[in-house]
């Protein structure tokens, strides 16, 4: 049986990128996240894993949107994106996450990232 991960990413079309946030990423732009997320998922699947994104906004409906996809299936490694995390503006929205996964979803193990790169790596540290 494969092994499955949870990519969770905000949706860029949510992001400024003009905030100061963003200031040292001046050539971030929404296609680039979207392309680096799905190929860290289509790299999982080429390893052998069953990989899927969830797509969150900053807040309003992230945690259902987080439930749900846990409640449709068991993920073995629930991986939460750098983008939610790094982001000091995005530190509620990030603890408010891991509360959701862990009481949905206990027995995932939980993974974070760097950068759209090393997610595999990530993943493959707890399977």
């Amino acid at each position: 049986m494969k092994k499955s991960a949870l990519i969770i990413g905000i949706d860029p079309d949510f992001l400024d990128f003009t905030s100061k946030e963003f200031a040292a990423f001046p050539d971030i732009s929404a296609d680039k996240i979207r392309a680096g997320l799905n190929g860290s998922a289509q790299q999982l699947v080429d390893l052998g894993f069953d990989a899927e994104i969830c797509w969150i906004d900053l807040g309003e409906t992230a945690q259902t949107s987080v439930k749900e996809s846990l409640q449709k299936k068991r993920f073995d490694v629930v991986m939460v994106g750098a983008g939610i995390r790094v982001p000091e503006s995005n530190f509620t929205l990030f603890e408010n996450l891991l509360n959701t996964i862990i009481a949905t979803s206990p027995t995932s193990k939980i993974a974070f990232n760097k950068n759209p790169q090393d997610t595999a790596d990530a993943v493959k540290r707890w399977i």
